[in-house]
């Protein structure tokens, strides 16, 4: 069952799309004989926006969707939830 569209998807897909711009320009600069420096400097920024369309997809996830599923929390339980989503930050 597909989830609902959460308030970061539009900035997801808008990063994702992109990386695969940047990616078709690497396929072009390879073709080209491009030095590979250049090539590598790509590569990077879409290994970037990749990384950080993920990250942003794991903590609008963490910010949202876990605090739905846990139902009654204890005040050790809300520590250990916002240590988590704390940590999740260094993905």
């Amino acid at each position: 069952m597909p989830s609902q569209p959460h308030e970061s998807h539009p900035d997801i897909i808008k990063r994702l799309n992109r990386a695969r711009g940047h990616l078709q320009s690497v396929t072009q600069m390879i073709e080209d004989g491009r030095p590979c420096l250049d090539i590598a400097q790509q590569l990077h920024a879409v290994e970037k926006a990749i990384q950080q369309a993920k990250r942003t997809l794991v903590q609008d996830h963490i910010d949202h969707c876990l605090d739905e599923a846990i139902d009654a929390k204890t005040e050790a339980q809300q520590a250990h939830i916002e240590e988590f989503k704390a940590i999740v930050r260094y993905l």
